[in-house]
């Protein structure tokens, strides 16, 4: 790396006048995740506090996508529980430092822009599997109960565990359950009713802030998370030799792998979603992914929680006016600052008011409009394997979930590619626009060779698509190139040259709105 890019790297930018008030804004959403996710997680709140420091500093100094903010990720919090519940906390820092390990080596050999070949159906479906295990364990928490082994066993538990509750059998379960809703309703209800001058009060940090100000006025009797007297004292012991000896077991190997290939994909999809809300520099998955990889082999060293790129806190960066990777560095500088001068504030928190945020959080990733949509704008199949991965995620695991749904999408498109391979040309036409033909089978296969075809299509051009001798298109295919379309609507048109095939009707739906 050249001395003049660390230089212009390190230093502060002229817009730190947008960059400073986003990393507050940042902050304040990702103290009570961070929280609220390590105890999803079944680790020390300290875990998911140094690793949103870790994922704001490290990665957003060295990341490939700068307005992207990393930390502790709701999706990876069933899968952390189940190793700690199997193996122990002690095997969870070498786990995560070889999955950064695997990734950084992912990031070098250009895999990042596979992922982004994993067909939407079944990531969608991932998440909302992963949404309903958050959802069935944490309504537990939110009457200070301890979660059951399995999710099926926590599911058929929950209406006894809250008649229990209605009939005061339990001591403190009513005041808990208070909290936890008065936590959902501030939450919600401040999202919706806000004024447009504080819009950028994250509604998780009013909803905790209510669930704490409840309980400890009231001084009700209820669990609160617990911190050392140095937060960073639990992270500060390096794994020793016997940990890492652990990672010849199979089973430790599988975890490796299963935190390795969320972590990365749920990295991408965030990255890719980012991109569309903003007009600045595109991602650059492999640096991203590579630059994950270092931040999770430092959480793995310090026996941190497992980091991505995550939506929720990326999604605020930018809505925030952030402009450059600054508010990401800065934020998880606040969060530094935060718990080495207040980390006695932490244990003001109540366990219930951070189970009520997690609530809102898991049902919010389920989110069934992805099912609809993907019914609607491509038919039953992927409607189906998104359905099939939820049921497998929740009725398995995770990662027997995710393999299906995968072997699902490959069995959906596995009869078009005895097909012609897909072949994309483009060259402009005499009255200056950009004719882009494809021709053969387009499935999820060829994805990263088709973005980087698009992507050379110049920016300022009217496009013309041509599918004459398209013999087929998958909707991951179709989604890819409607993403496309979108970001060039405002500065060129896209429209297609006919729409007489079903595939070729189908790619107009997926056009909606940006195709001529």
């Amino acid at each position: 790396m050249k001395l003049s890019s660390v230089s212009s790297r390190l230093s502060l930018p002229a817009t730190l006048s947008r960059d400073l008030p986003a990393s507050i804004v940042v902050f304040m959403v990702a103290i009570p995740l961070c929280l609220g996710i390590a105890l999803a997680s079944g680790v020390p709140a300290e875990a998911g506090i140094v690793s949103g420091i870790v994922g704001g500093i490290l990665v957003g100094l060295i990341g490939g996508a700068p307005l992207q903010v990393s930390g502790p990720a709701a999706g990876l919090a069933v899968v952390v529980f189940e190793i700690v519940r199997e193996h122990g906390i002690a095997a969870l820092g070498p786990i995560v430092l070889a999955a950064g390990l695997l990734q950084i080596a992912a990031g070098m050999l250009g895999i990042g822009a596979w992922f982004r070949a994993i067909s939407p159906a079944v990531v969608h479906g991932m998440l909302a599997g992963i949404g309903v295990l958050i959802v069935v364990v944490q309504l537990h928490v939110l009457i200070d109960a301890a979660p059951l082994p399995t999710a099926l066993e926590s599911l058929i538990a929950i209406p006894g565990a809250f008649g229990d509750v209605l009939k005061l059998a339990t001591p403190t379960g009513a005041w808990a359950l208070t909290v936890g809703l008065v936590t959902i309703v501030a939450m919600i209800g401040w999202e919706r009713l806000r004024p447009q001058r504080l819009r950028l009060l994250p509604g998780a940090l009013v909803g905790v802030a209510a669930g704490t100000l409840l309980a400890n006025l009231l001084a009700l009797p209820v669990k609160h998370v617990k911190t050392p007297e140095n937060v960073f004292a639990g992270v500060a012991n390096l794994p020793g030799l016997f940990e890492f000896g652990r990672l010849a077991d199979l089973d430790v190997l599988l975890a490796v792998l299963v935190i390795a290939v969320i972590a990365s994909a749920e990295t991408m999809l965030s990255a890719a979603a980012v991109d569309r809300m903003h007009d600045g520099p595109r991602a650059a998955y492999n640096r991203e992914l590579s630059a994950q990889g270092v931040g999770n082999a430092v959480c793995g060293l310090f026996g941190a929680l497992p980091m991505t790129g995550v939506i929720v806190r990326s999604s605020a960066n930018v809505q925030a006016g952030a402009a450059t990777r600054w508010s990401a560095i800065l934020h998880g500088a606040w969060l530094l600052a935060f718990v080495a001068a207040m980390p006695s504030a932490l244990e003001l928190v109540p366990t219930a008011a951070l189970a009520g945020i997690l609530v809102v959080t898991g049902w919010r990733l389920i989110q069934l409009e992805h099912a609809r949509g993907l019914f609607r704008r491509h038919g039953p199949l992927p409607a189906a394997v998104w359905a099939a991965t939820l049921i497998v995620v929740v009725a398995v695991d995770l990662l027997t979930g995710v393999l299906v749904g995968l072997a699902l999408a490959l069995v959906e498109v596995l009869p078009h590619l005895k097909r012609r391979y897909l072949v994309v040309r483009s060259h402009e036409t005499g009255d200056g626009e950009v004719e882009l033909k494809l021709a053969g089978s387009a499935t999820f296969l060829q994805l990263p060779a088709l973005e980087r075809q698009l992507a050379a299509v110049p920016a300022d051009t009217r496009v013309r698509i041509e599918t004459r001798r398209l013999d087929y298109i998958d909707h991951t295919t179709r989604d890819l190139i409607a993403e496309w379309a979108e970001r060039r609507a405002e500065g060129s048109s896209v429209r297609l040259a006919r729409r007489k095939t079903p595939y070729e009707r189908r790619l107009a739906a997926a056009l909606s709105g940006v195709a001529g």
